[in-house]
């Protein structure tokens, strides 16, 4: 007896396979529709949007954008492009290399989303719509109007799966369901970016340099903003206006450009990196740029551990705990027992040993476990630290980390007469202590660089990788797995300690409620894992860009009270749901999330 199954039926919605927009609107009219919108929420920028200055960003200057205004002209500027592009107008066709359609429909989210949030926000915060200007009302009407053209403009709808009959209420819900989620996926799906072309060296150069120009400019708005409403309008500035240029193939073009030149591009950043200090007015934005430096560089150590050899530690911040105190104990402190002040290379030696001597002895004997039972193993051991260090107050053990005091007071750092706690005058900027911790950091983080891409092309690091892909397979092919895992623990380890020497000046105190697994301020073992999978594990620049985005995020979401780590944890289980290989995984791993992703031609040593 066989079930017969039939395809669903539904005259009034358009046919599989045929192409038709997500509303009934005439894609001709839809896409002006989208373009002139996107260019009229641009001329609303320029119109007052409130009466009054009581909302942040003063939003009541005609001809001026400012605040959030100028967030909805970004958007409204890339929607109008982007319209302009899909006409074939000569001259914009670049900037869509995989389409434009899809291109414009994150566009006009961008606009809208935005626009709506500052409308709502200021009736919300003021009173009532009572309290918009018509700048307010237009910049409403004009980002709908073009995000419903362009979700008229055209697409392939997917075949349906077929119904059996004889199947429950339920299951035919469930069905239509994800029929629905699969057509509102097709909307927005983009073509294959056309390959780039091969250009004059020079101007590939200026490229890239316009990239991290872009990059540069991106995260120092980011930090500077001083206000919530700004912060969580740029974050949703920036998330759909990167899915915007994502789709549009220009992400990808500039990944084929930045990648015939990787050590260009690799000096570049550093080199963007190194001016941030310089466009801040004040220390004030350079204490989070130094964290944050701290945190990516722990969690590319990490990233060793995880990324390349598969090898899952629950009690990664442990190591920095280790450097921290070591560099502590030597560093002049009047806590310290030992009361010895080494320079601070020798400092640095000894918080780098410290951390791989603790390295190899906890993973000598655990290191033969694997997966879950690894995990745990590992766990432990964070908990262990703490709780040790926490006890070694000459009370409950003996006098060397002063229990949940710490060591306290620890004196700035003098290299050949520098003095890192005072402020100094370079091309006429001002640089204060922060800024002179940041470029020590930065220094750091580009020697686990240089050790990470080092190692991950050597032979070590191909084992590293066959371990993490298959251990059964490595073993069988004469890799000596335990020794291999224990250079990878050992490498990550010192690397953790390395930057924990830096954060004990840093902090000026090294307690041991600093080295939890999980908390709400990072860096905690529970941070450092989600930023390398966040970010994408086994490459060099998905960590730093996740630990940028956890330790930044957090510090702007105060705002949210109890409910931060509640709102964090939702964001982080969507991008985990809809992008599992990461921000910027590397072509191996997105292919194992992604089936239908066109393979490589050419794959790196560890996949990158």
């Amino acid at each position: 007896m066989t079930t017969q199954t039939t395809a669903p039926e539904t005259p009034s919605t358009p046919t599989a396979g045929t192409t038709s927009g997500l509303i009934g609107i005439p894609p001709h009219i839809g896409r002006a529709l989208a373009t002139a919108g996107g260019a009229l929420t641009v001329v609303s920028t320029f119109l007052s949007w409130t009466w009054t200055d009581a909302f942040p960003g003063d939003l009541t200057i005609y001809g001026y954008p400012g605040g959030l205004q100028i967030l909805v002209l970004i958007g409204g500027a890339l929607t109008a492009l982007f319209g302009l592009a899909s006409y074939g107008i000569k001259g914009l066709r670049w900037l869509v290399p995989a389409g434009a359609d899809a291109a414009i429909k994150f566009a006009a989210l961008t606009a809208f989303a935005t626009a709506w949030y500052t409308v709502l926000s200021i009736s919300i915060e003021l009173g009532g719509l009572v309290n918009l200007e018509p700048g307010g009302f237009i910049v409403a009407v004009t980002s709908l109007a073009a995000l419903l053209g362009a979700l008229a403009l055209p697409f392939e709808r997917p075949q349906p799966d077929p119904i059996d009959p004889d199947d429950t209420s339920w299951e035919h819900f469930k069905h239509k369901a994800a029929h629905q989620w699969e057509t509102v996926k097709a909307a927005f799906a983009s073509g294959t970016a056309r390959p780039v072309g091969k250009l004059p060296a020079y101007a590939e150069i200026l490229i890239i340099v316009a990239v991290l120009a872009l990059g540069l400019t991106v995260f120092t708005y980011g930090i500077g903003t001083q206000y919530d409403e700004l912060f969580v309008g740029f974050l949703i500035t920036a998330g759909f206006g990167f899915a915007a240029l994502n789709k549009a193939g220009l992400i990808n073009q500039a990944s084929q450009i930045t990648a015939r030149h990787q050590s260009i591009t690799t000096c570049g950043a550093f080199i963007a990196a190194a001016l941030f200090p310089f466009t801040q007015t004040d220390d004030q934005y350079a204490t989070l740029g130094v964290y944050i430096l701290i945190f990516a560089t722990v969690a590319l150590g990490l990233n060793i551990v995880v990324g390349l050899a598969g090898l899952l530690d629950l009690g990664y911040v442990a190591f920095l705990g280790v450097g921290a105190y070591a560099a502590s104990l030597v560093s002049g402190s009047p806590s310290s027992p030992f009361h010895v002040h080494f320079p601070f290379w020798a400092a640095v030696i000894i918080g780098a040993l410290a951390s791989l001597v603790f390295g190899v002895l906890i993973g000598a004997p655990t290191l033969r476990l694997r997966g879950d039972y690894l995990a745990i193993v590992t766990l432990g051991f964070g908990e262990i630290f703490r709780i040790t260090a926490n006890n070694l107050d000459g009370t409950s053990g003996p006098s060397l980390t002063n229990g949940s005091n710490g060591i306290s007071s620890i004196p700035n750092l003098d290299i050949l007469g520098f003095d890192f706690g005072a402020q100094h005058s370079i091309a006429g900027f001002t640089i204060g202590r922060f800024a002179n911790y940041f470029f020590l950091m930065l220094i750091i983080t580009a020697v686990v660089v240089l050790v990470f891409r080092r190692s991950g092309n050597s032979r070590i690091g191909r084992a590293w990788v066959a371990i993490r892909e298959d251990e059964t397979a490595a073993l069988a092919m004469g890799i000596n797995g335990f020794r291999v895992k224990l250079i990878a623990f050992a490498v990550g380890a010192c690397l953790a300690g390395l930057a924990g020497t830096v954060q004990a000046h840093v902090t000026y105190t090294v307690t041991p409620e600093q080295y939890l697994f999980a908390g709400p301020i990072p860096p905690n073992s529970a941070f450092l894992l989600a930023a390398v999978v966040l970010g994408g594990m086994g490459t060099i620049s998905g960590p730093l860009i996740g630990a940028a985005l956890l330790f930044l995020i957090p510090n702007k979401l105060q705002f949210l009270g109890d409910y931060q780590l509640f709102a964090f944890g939702v964001a982080l289980i969507l991008l985990m749901r809809f992008r599992p290989e990461g921000l910027i995984p590397n072509r191996r791993r997105q292919l194992e999330f992604h089936e239908e992703a066109e393979a490589p031609t050419v794959l790196s040593k560890t996949g990158a």
